[in-house]
């Protein structure tokens, strides 16, 4: 692609049912800050695009692309490769014959698509490899240079975070090339008196390994598929077995059927099971569990009935720990039943029950909030509330889950500062009856395809989770194992323990690098400190209006407000009844590499200011 003219101009083409749009808001305010004119395309040629050969659709598509001059095209198409190749082919013929592009006289000098891989390679065996393709893991920077924008036009905030996202990848591509990864051997996590037995449990491995230097814990989620219920459940006692005898992995998560989470112990007869392992007894739970050892074990919660299903979970598992979703895993998102008032009223009483056993709580929240275009504030926000709202019910030890890479557009710096700010606000909790144990882990779609650049990405990441605090060897104490396979296909166990390996030996190598100065201690990095402070402080005061706001707001009825009111902004929620118009009516866009809430210009909302709003309008 040639560099960019000063007068090009961009379009961001749309269909109006994707509602996919994070990644097209992205490219938008980054085309902005680079000085660009740029459109996305509005309801009315979205709508046009899903049928350009119906009478006046493409006419409304060229005066759209006519009337703002624009001669850089993309399209946008993240859900079903084959008709996201018939939306972009008639697009591109429709253009073609109407001679729109540069080379026959016309107006557009580029055109692209981004899609999911397989509408990609779609697109370009219809058209030709010339066709600019996006993939999605690109990253922001990659992504302009791609499209041609000159390098000295890059937003200098950009560049500096680059380069600390290119050290790292450098670093990983060398571990990974060298392959020393392989000859890792497993670590001592096993001399305490209750490993492998009846009463273990994660706080006597933690401490043990703490004593021991030998964090930390590695966790990993797992599950075979098979359409056969019995042979499923066989198949995946078969892969315990094979994990626990390898001793890399510390905590096996179950990937439970959405059945098992649904409607445990039913009668399945007749219902599609889908993906995941199809645990439907307290036997098989114990059969599983007694497989695993000396690993210890953990599951989903569920979707309905919760407190009933953590004590199964408890008595016939003896789960490691617990996890629970708070406003997730109901209706808002596809996963349950409940309405997310009575989703949090039973969120409430399971954490009850899970405070009598002494069992660790692992808040399964801020991530869910990026997934639906929250911006970072309300990340660490959510995540404070939650672990606020388990010692207030007695819990005494909280998994504090921080999912790194979401979205996967936010910058290494951004992660660090981000990270460090609701790790730093969740530790003031902290008591001698409350302990906070940091759990990281990799973004869900964070991994490309390519599983040789998916393996550098896993050492990659492992670098960013030691650079969260990095004076401190024991930091993180949990790191769930996302296998590099994930953007492909299932892992099985040998996927799985090779991606222990390379976690552990980048682990390995980059603190090594640090201690003998061959790489930046971000402990002391200004750009860090100065992103770091500035979030925490903004999530400090809009907490505190929170609190004066909603006097209680860690109970069902006040964390309900706090969402129905739109204080946690979900902008690319599915929400097609317009149950919860004030938290989806906000807009999120990249800026500085991370998520903030902006105006209807773009400009970032200072937190504070927009809750203050909020209230006013409700008074």
């Amino acid at each position: 692609m040639k560099e960019l003219g000063v007068n090009d101009v961009f379009g961001l083409l749309k269909t109006s049912i994707d509602v996919h749009t994070l990644g097209l808001s992205t490219v938008y305010h980054l085309l902005l800050d680079c000085g660009y004119g740029c459109y996305i395309s509005p309801e009315d040629v979205s709508e046009a695009v899903e049928d350009i050969k119906k009478l006046n659709n493409y006419g409304i598509i060229k005066r759209w692309i006519n009337q703002n001059h624009i001669s850089v095209l993309g399209f946008s198409y993240r859900l079903d490769p084959y008709e996201a190749r018939d939306y972009f082919c008639k697009l591109y013929y429709a253009l073609q014959a109407d001679n729109m592009f540069a080379d026959n006289g016309g107006c557009i000098k580029l055109i692209y698509f981004a899609g999911l891989p397989d509408s990609c390679d779609l697109v370009q065996r219809e058209i030709g490899k010339h066709i600019l393709v996006f993939e999605g893991d690109e990253s922001p920077q990659e992504t302009l240079l791609k499209l041609g924008v000159p390098e000295r036009k890059l937003p200098r905030d950009l560049v500096l975070s680059s380069q600390y996202d290119k050290m790292r990848t450098d670093f990983a591509k060398k571990l990974i090339e060298s392959e020393s990864y392989k000859d890792l051997a497993p670590r001592d996590h096993l001399g305490y008196l209750t490993a492998g037995t009846n009463r273990d449990n994660v706080i006597d491995r933690l401490n043990y390994c703490t004593a021991n230097h030998s964090l930390p814990l590695i966790r990993a989620h797992a599950g075979p598929y098979n359409p056969n219920r019995v042979e499923a459940v066989k198949e995946f006692m078969d892969w315990a077995n094979t994990l626990s005898s390898a001793h890399y992995l510390d905590v096996l998560s179950i990937g439970t059927s959405q059945l098992t989470q649904s409607r445990f112990g039913e009668n399945w007869d007749g219902l599609p099971n889908g993906g995941g392992v199809p645990v439907n007894s307290e036997l098989e739970y114990r059969m599983i569990s007694d497989a695993a050892k000396p690993m210890l074990v953990r599951t989903y919660a569920g979707s309905n009935n919760l407190p009933w299903l953590a004590k199964i979970h408890e008595h016939a598992l003896n789960i490691c720990w617990h996890a629970l979703s708070f406003w997730w895993f109901c209706e808002i998102d596809g996963r349950g039943p409940n309405t997310v008032k009575d989703n949090l009223h039973e969120m409430i009483e399971t954490i009850k029950y899970i405070s009598s056993t002494g069992k660790p709580l692992e808040p399964n929240v801020p991530h869910h909030f990026a997934f639906r275009g929250g911006d970072d504030v309300t990340f660490i926000i959510s995540g404070y509330l939650a672990a606020k709202t388990a010692k207030k019910y007695g819990i005494k030890h909280l998994i504090l889950q921080n999912m790194l890479n979401t979205p996967k557009y936010t910058v290494g710096m951004q992660d660090i500062a981000k990270c460090r700010a609701m790790l730093s606000l969740v530790r003031t909790l902290e008591d001698d009856h409350f302990k906070v144990h940091l759990q990281l882990r990799a973004g869900l779609d964070y991994f490309a395809p390519d599983l040789d650049k998916a393996k550098v990405q896993l050492a990659e990441v492992t670098a960013l989770m030691d650079d969260i605090e990095p004076n401190n060897d024991n930091s993180p104490e949990i790191i769930h194992v996302v296998s590099y396979s994930e953007a492909v296909r299932l892992a099985t166990p040998d996927i799985i323990n090779e991606s222990i390996k390379i976690t552990l030996s980048a682990l390995e190598h980059y603190r090594a690098q640090r201690k003998k100065g061959l790489i930046e201690n971000m402990a002391y990095d200004k750009d860090v400190e100065t992103r770091y402070e500035s979030l925490k402080t903004e999530a400090i005061e809009s907490i505190q209006i929170l609190e004066n706001y909603i006097p209680n707001l860690y109970t069902a009825e006040g964390l309900y407000q706090v969402f129905e009111e739109g204080f946690l902004p979900v902008p690319y929620l599915m929400d097609p009844m317009s149950k919860y118009p004030k938290a989806t009516k906000w807009q999120t866009a990249l800026k500085d590499g991370g998520i903030k809430v902006v105006d209807s210009t773009g400009k970032p909302i200072y937190t504070p200011s927009r809750y203050l709003s909020i209230i006013n309008d409700a008074s």
